[in-house]
């Protein structure tokens, strides 16, 4: 006589043990909203994804950096158009300086507002900086780290706009001659300094285009490591109810079973 089946209770004991183990897998994602939270779930994934993770990290730091970046040509271009604006006045008096009718006191003093003109230029290119660093007072170019890999970068150029450099040294006003002279010395150094505002601004409209194209490539790849990574919420509660239901059917299955048996077995005593 049968009084109950030792194999369907071991069945349905294995299945509630790996139905077990597949809910708390499942209750795992939905706790920390990652599919892959350990390499053995999914070694290529996790791979994958730790890449990824990589990759967006390292370019939005990049976009940082390049915040930097235009933080330094616009304190460039502040600086540079304020050397402008006093290379503007210098030749204003230099073109006043040449008319004859000027007295050589006259030219005194116009030589007196030359040398504040001259001492401001220097100032702002000793002293205009950036983080420590000065930004029109040397030669130095700054590389910008624009991307998250080796090799992806971008050079802004300083320039050194001293008077020196702008060959500025020795001007005078003291005489109708010196003046003539200083006009052209002055055309010089405003040529130098708008041709250097045009490639400041050739750098900011680079940097813009870098910084759009490392927003969108890090948007495509937090939506890809999204797909990959991040648990799909309703897909697992539905096979946690799957599971859940599977579960207490094996548990109602196992207690008939063994309650069949308490029956039975009191019959024959």
């Amino acid at each position: 006589m049968r009084i109950h089946s030792s194999e369907n209770i071991a069945l349905s004991s294995n299945r509630m043990q790996r139905n077990a183990t597949d809910m708390e897998k499942t209750l795992a994602k939905l706790s920390s909203g990652s599919k892959v939270e350990k390499g053995s779930q999914n070694a290529s994934g996790m791979a994958i994804s730790e890449t990824m993770r990589a990759q967006i990290k390292g370019l939005s730091q990049a976009q940082r950096n390049m915040q930097d970046g235009l933080s330094v040509l616009e304190v460039s271009n502040e600086g540079l158009n304020n050397i402008n604006d006093l290379l503007q006045r210098g030749r204003e008096l230099a073109v006043a300086s040449a008319n004859g009718t000027l007295t050589d006191n006259d030219r005194q003093a116009s030589s007196e507002e030359l040398s504040q003109i001259l001492q401001a230029i220097d100032d702002t290119a000793g002293k205009l900086e950036f983080n420590t660093m000065k930004i029109l007072g040397d030669d130095t170019a700054i590389k910008l780290q624009v991307g998250a890999n080796p090799g992806q970068q971008m050079t802004i150029g300083n320039i050194d706009v001293s008077t020196t450099k702008l060959g500025l040294d020795g001007a005078s006003l003291a005489t109708r001659t010196d003046a003539e002279q200083l006009i052209s010395t002055m055309d010089k150094a405003i040529n130098i300094v708008s041709s250097t505002l045009t490639k400041v601004g050739s750098e900011m409209e680079g940097i813009q285009h870098h910084l759009t194209n490392a927003l969108v490539f890090e948007n495509n790849l937090t939506t890809s490591l999204s797909k990959l990574a991040d648990t799909d919420v309703a897909k697992e509660m539905m096979t946690f109810v799957q599971q859940d239901i599977r579960s207490k059917g094996d548990q109602m299955l196992i207690n008939s079973v063994n309650s069949n048996l308490k029956d039975t077995v009191s019959l024959l005593r």
